[in-house]
């Protein structure tokens, strides 16, 4: 039996001084996908990486090897040391947990502020990556677009998106409490990228006038600066900037605190101790914690703007309620799905015996009538797989949903014998099911060996077919090309 595993660790396991390892080996170049191969007990795997979350979702058969081969990898991936303990700060999630955290994730109601839409695109990146190294099946491409539009669903039925609030505005947000009244205070932005191009947004929003920008590229720091009505002054500039701004608010990717200690405590003269308050939202931190230690001087990072963020924590709380409803009955759907592949095997076998028997009457009718024309065979034809198709409905359908039960393998032995299915069976040469996760715990694989499935695309349908996933299809013919898509993957 497989297991579906979620592994990893994020901003509620890890505190900022380990997240800071992560965002570096986020912009690493290598992905650790190209380690699958090498898994012996790893059969399908996606990495997920940004500047808060680094977390394996893989599927394994061995829980306990599985588990111990994607530690090594995550070790192996943000270059700890053998002797630094891991586990403290790992979070791990199995089966229908994994599940449930996964559309967690994607929905943004696992994020530090919940409702941000960042997540979601940075998912369907890892996705990509994923499908790019061959890494997922057909476990992990199902949930991976189930994630997709469940994160749809979640932001489409409720209010949760339009609540939220995402790091820089918290961080304006952190200003007005300290400050008050933000309009006359001169504002300097380090980095021109989205977060503090969200950050100038919302400072101009509370009536800001003076905003200075200082970036390493100074095409991109013009473009901000053009949009904002704000001034440009060269990065090797920006500590003599310290001297007559108010607010600094950094979101480099710098490697490197880009202000230490000496740099701030030597301007501080200048300014005649006139409050200085920084807003570090980089990951890694781009002001040395000890800057906090000079008087006058406010450093605020990514971990304090937690203290904005529950200001709006009842209204979120109501919505992210709505919003995990939905999550668990998405959940449900999914296990649902895992489980009814169970049936698969045994409504082929009864399809294709009932087809075998249907053209062999057929042949011997033919045999008897040879003056039939061929509109009149036609309609022979369609007759009969009619008479098929509308006999074993009813027979499919109760298998299916017998299937999402833990008794699901009593009722695939009887109607096995009842069919005498085991006599004469043939099994065609596609059909090779994977060795797919039950997510009903205690309940024996009917599956063999995993294969490759065909290529989806971002709509979750296969490629070169036209045909999507669905659990709501129940149309006899609708469901029964399901079953039997699902049977020749």
């Amino acid at each position: 039996m497989s297991h579906i595993i979620l592994l990893g660790m994020n901003h509620k396991t890890a505190p900022v001084e380990i997240r800071e390892q992560l965002a570096v080996a986020c912009q690493k170049d290598v992905s650790p996908l190209h380690m699958l191969p090498h898994l012996e007990h790893v059969d399908e795997m996606v990495f997920l990486s940004t500047c808060n979350r680094v977390e394996f979702l893989f599927t394994c058969g061995s829980l306990a090897e599985g588990m111990r081969e994607i530690k090594a990898a995550l070790r192996t991936h943000l270059g700890l040391p053998s002797s630094m303990p891991l586990d403290s700060y790992l979070c791990v999630h199995k089966d229908l947990e994994a599940v449930k955290h996964l559309f967690m994730v994607a929905s943004s109601l696992d994020s530090m502020i919940v409702g941000e839409p960042q997540i979601l695109g940075q998912l369907k990146d890892a996705y990509r990556d994923a499908v790019e190294y061959r890494t997922v099946k057909v476990v992990l491409n199902r949930l991976l677009h189930k994630s997709f539009s469940v994160a749809k669903r979640v932001r489409t039925e409720t209010c949760v998106g339009s609540c939220a609030v995402s790091v820089s505005y918290a961080a304006v947000e952190l200003a007005r409490k300290i400050f008050g009244d933000v309009k006359d205070k001169s504002v300097l932005l380090i980095g021109a990228g989205e977060m503090a191009e969200l950050a100038a947004e919302h400072f101009l929003r509370q009536g800001v006038h003076r905003m200075t920008v200082a970036n390493r590229t100074l095409e991109r720091a013009m473009e901000l600066a053009a949009r904002f009505k704000a001034e440009t002054i060269p990065f090797d500039r920006l500590l003599d900037e310290l001297k007559t701004t108010d607010i600094v608010v950094s979101s480099t990717g710098a490697l490197e605190p880009v202000i230490g200690y000496q740099d701030v405590r030597s301007r501080m003269r200048e300014r005649r101790n006139k409050p200085l308050f920084f807003i570090d939202i980089a990951v890694p931190r781009d002001i040395d914690p000890k800057v906090n230690e000079i008087d006058n001087v406010y450093v605020y990072d990514i971990d304090d703007l937690q203290g904005v963020i529950d200001l709006n924590r009842e209204e979120r709380l109501n919505q992210a309620q709505l919003a995990e409803h939905i999550v668990d009955e998405e959940t449900i759907k999914f296990r649902n799905w895992i489980n009814s592949l169970s049936a698969v095997p045994t409504i082929v076998s009864v399809r294709q015996k009932a087809e075998r028997i249907r053209q062999n009457e057929v042949r011997k009718t033919f045999a008897q009538l040879p003056d039939l024309s061929d509109r009149e065979k036609k309609a022979i034809e369609v007759l009969t797989e009619s008479i098929i198709k509308k006999l074993l409905h009813d027979p499919i359908v109760f298998l299916k949903k017998k299937a999402q039960r833990e008794t699901q393998a009593v009722f695939m032995d009887l109607t096995q014998q009842l069919f005498n299915l085991a006599e004469g069976a043939e099994r065609p040469e596609n059909d090779r099911r994977p060795d797919l996760p039950d997510l009903s715990p205690g309940q024996p694989s009917d599956y063999g060996p995993g294969q490759t499935t065909p290529s989806h695309n971002a709509e979750g349908r296969q490629e070169g077919t036209g045909n999507s996933f669905s659990e709501s299809e129940t149309h006899e013919s609708a469901e029964d090309r399901t079953i039997l898509r699902t049977a020749n993957k």
